[in-house]
C-alpha cells in the first residue's frame, strides 16, 4: 500500500465515522456518536502526521504531536488542537463511564467541529498532493 492509499484510508474512515455519528444521534445514542466523532478527528490528524512521515504509539501522542506539527507552526488555527483534545476527553468519558450526561447538543457542536477538522484536514492534503476522498464518505 502506498503512502496516498494509506492516507486516502484514513480520511475515507474518517468520514465514515461522521456519518455513524450522525446516525447515533438521530437514535439518542449520544455516547457513540461521541466517540465516533473523536475517531473522525483522530483518524484525520493521523493522515496528516503519516503525510509528514510521522506515526504515533498512542492517541495521547497523536494529539500532542498534532499541536506540536501543526497548530505551533501556524498551519492550522488553535481551535482544531482545542477541538481534537475536547474530542479525545469526550470520547474517555463516552466509552469508559456509565453515566456521562452527553447531551444532543454537545454531540451537534463536536459534530459541526469534526466536520470543519476534517475539511481543512482534506484541504491540506489535496494541496500537498495526496488528494481527497469522495465528499459523500462512501469512501
Amino acid at each position: 500500500m502506498t503512502l496516498a492509499e494509506e492516507i486516502q484510508g484514513m480520511l475515507a474512515k474518517a468520514r465514515r465515522y461522521l456519518g455513524s455519528a450522525e446516525l447515533l444521534r438521530r437514535h439518542g445514542d449520544f455516547d457513540s456518536a461521541i466517540s465516533r466523532l473523536y475517531y473522525a478527528m483522530f483518524y484525520g490528524a493521523e493522515a496528516l502526521l503519516l503525510a509528514g512521515g510521522k506515526t504515533f504509539s498512542s492517541h495521547r501522542a497523536v494529539v500532542s504531536a498534532f499541536g506540536e506539527h501543526f497548530i505551533k507552526p501556524g498551519i492550522f488555527p488553535k481551535e482544531m488542537h482545542q477541538w481534537l483534545h475536547l474530542a479525545f476527553e469526550k470520547r474517555q468519558l463516552s466509552d469508559y463511564e456509565f453515566i456521562t450526561g452527553i447531551s444532543e447538543t454537545e454531540v451537534a457542536d463536536l459534530q459541526a467541529k469534526a466536520s470543519r477538522f476534517l475539511e481543512k484536514t482534506e484541504s491540506f492534503l489535496k494541496i500537498k498532493g495526496l488528494g481527497t476522498v469522495d465528499q459523500g464518505g462512501s469512501g
